[in-house]
């Protein structure tokens, strides 16, 4: 027999069967589990974000001369909300189209639970985030510096094109399931924040478009008085992001690990229990 190996963090084949069955038990929750915990993840975008505009908008100054600075302050700031959604069990759109796409490919659920979650999630979340832009708005802490940055976010997220913001939506969600990736190999609370840190930092300081963050991102904007209206942030932001999120979520992560570890490349299920390192 070989001795028992422990370990700090689990090889990609187990972590990707980790994913699987993420989306399995996902796909198995009575649909308003999955609203639930898609309205907590809107509501927690909306703590991350705001803590990236308060900060990141008051140092307006300095980014004059260096606008890096608010860059990487807005980015380093904004992955708290990712921390707290993957660590309680919040539900985010751009997860779901990774988790439940990749039990679909392993034939571990049905396909039909592809419409039925990624549809009910991506409802929570914009409900979750609105709401929440709508209560800061209340609050009166949507103002000044604040205020000016939630404007400038909100105005440059509908200048691309569809096919721009598309591929930016592709880039995003190719990191942001890397941090799921990430977070579900790290057996530490460390270890889980880490791996999320670093992927979601680099697509918020990179510039890519992620739904649930501009779900709160352009109502913040449009409340501070952005010259946005509800059709441009449907038709010129939330729908290419959304298309670009999907793919990146179904097809390039869950279909390109479902051909490196599972059934679409032919794979055999890990021999090792999930505690032990990868072969």
């Amino acid at each position: 027999n070989m001795p028992e190996v422990m370990a700090m963090v689990k090889g990609p084949k187990e972590a990707y069967e980790g994913m699987v069955d993420k989306g399995v038990e996902l796909a198995a929750k009575p649909l308003i589990k999955v609203f639930h915990q898609s309205f907590f993840a809107g509501c927690y975008i909306g703590f991350g974000g705001m803590l990236s505009m308060v900060v990141a908008g008051g140092l307006a100054d300095a980014a004059e001369a260096n606008p890096t600075i608010q860059t990487f302050v807005f980015a380093a700031l904004f992955p708290v909300n990712l921390l707290i959604i993957l660590l309680s069990g919040g539900i985010l759109y751009t997860g779901t189209s990774a988790t439940v796409a990749a039990a679909v490919y392993e034939r571990k659920t049905h396909w039909v639970n592809i419409p039925r979650t990624f549809v009910v999630a991506w409802m929570g979340n914009f409900l979750g985030a609105l709401i929440f832009a709508l209560l800061i708005e209340y609050c009166d802490m949507n103002e000044a510096l604040t205020a000016q940055l939630a404007v400038k976010v909100a105005e440059k997220k509908i200048k691309a094109d569809f096919l721009k913001t598309t591929i930016k939506g592709v880039g995003c969600n190719w990191m942001v399931c890397m941090a799921v990736f990430l977070c579900g190999q790290a057996q530490d609370m460390t270890g889980k924040m880490v791996g999320i840190w670093f992927p979601i930092s680099a697509f918020v300081a990179i510039g890519f478009e992620h739904i649930p963050a501009n779900m709160f991102m352009i109502p913040l904007g449009m409340l501070a008085g952005a010259d946005v209206s509800v059709l441009d942030m449907l038709v010129k932001n939330f729908l290419p992001t959304t298309l670009g999120n999907t793919i990146a979520g179904s097809l390039i992560v869950a279909g390109g690990y479902s051909f490196a570890f599972g059934r679409l490349g032919c794979n055999n299920p890990s021999p090792l229990p999930v505690d032990r390192i990868s072969r």
